[in-house]
């Protein structure tokens, strides 16, 4: 049955989830829980507070589903959601704290030189403590940008904010985000 639902577009599986099937729901989980679960990870910094972030964003988008429209893709939606608990979530609990990703989060050509592998694995790690050291808005629009690989118009619809307010907090964040960042590996 679920391998049917692999065939639907996105939209036909919304609406066969809002007229009850469980099993169209599951399938969007399928499709977009891992995203949901980075992008929470990356900006909560925290395995816990993404994983159960990512829980309850699908429980609200299940909750919400007789409200969806289509006026925005579903992705966009569940992105609005995950981005409203989190930001109610670092206001409540004020998390500051870094969680380093492991070793093994990064991906290294196995057929590079060892020092190339290094390198590649300390830039990782000069980026992903650049970004956890900008403010919250700043990490999210990158993460939506960059990581997430959104358009200008999803970025909006999930923020909330104008086309030229994203464009304009985007350039912003790059360059506090290449501010934040060592300019040689010397410098870690």
């Amino acid at each position: 049955m679920m391998r049917i639902f692999r065939q639907l577009d996105e939209h036909e599986c919304v609406l066969r989830a809002q007229r009850g099937n469980h099993a169209a729901f599951s399938e969007l989980v399928a499709r977009h829980q891992d995203r949901i679960y980075r992008f929470l990870f990356r900006l909560m910094r925290s395995q816990d507070d993404a994983r159960d972030l990512t829980q309850e964003t699908f429980l609200r988008a299940f909750q919400g589903l007789p409200s969806w429209r289509p006026d925005a893709s579903f992705s966009t939606w569940l992105f609005r959601i995950a981005r409203n608990l989190a930001i109610d979530l670092l206001r409540r609990d004020r998390h500051t704290e870094f969680v380093a990703l492991e070793d093994e989060a990064y991906i290294v050509d196995p057929g590079s030189r060892p020092d190339a592998a290094l390198e590649t694995v300390q830039r990782y790690r000069m980026l992903e403590a650049a970004l956890a050291r900008l403010p919250v808005d700043h990490r999210e629009i990158l993460l939506l940008r960059e990581i997430e690989e959104m358009s200008y118009d999803d970025i909006a619809a999930v923020l909330d904010l104008t086309l030229g307010t994203v464009k304009s907090r985007i350039a912003r964040a790059r360059a506090a985000l290449l501010d934040k960042m060592p300019r040689s590996l010397e410098e870690m």
